[in-house]
């Protein structure tokens, strides 16, 4: 049987931030690994434990979906 961890909304394509600081800005999930998640953050991208992430604000969610629609326009590709 399969553990449940309490972070599984944290799946690939969810919105999130940083639980304990804001310097990472808003970030995307583009991998899981157990319980670390892998997040494209607007300035780069870091491994974290989904305990230390919380869901994206809609505002922070609206901030880093414009920050995508930049790098497809600029560079086309998937970000």
């Amino acid at each position: 049987m399969a553990m449940v961890t309490p972070h599984m909304e944290f799946e690939e394509g969810a919105y999130v931030a940083h639980t304990g600081t804001d310097v990472y800005g808003p970030g995307r999930v583009i991998g899981v690994d157990g319980d670390l998640r892998r997040v494209r953050f607007v300035h780069f991208v870091a491994t974290i434990a989904a305990r230390d992430l919380r869901t994206a604000t809609p505002d922070e969610e609206a901030q880093m979906r414009a920050w995508l629609r930049q790098k497809v326009k600029r560079y086309g590709g998937r970000w």
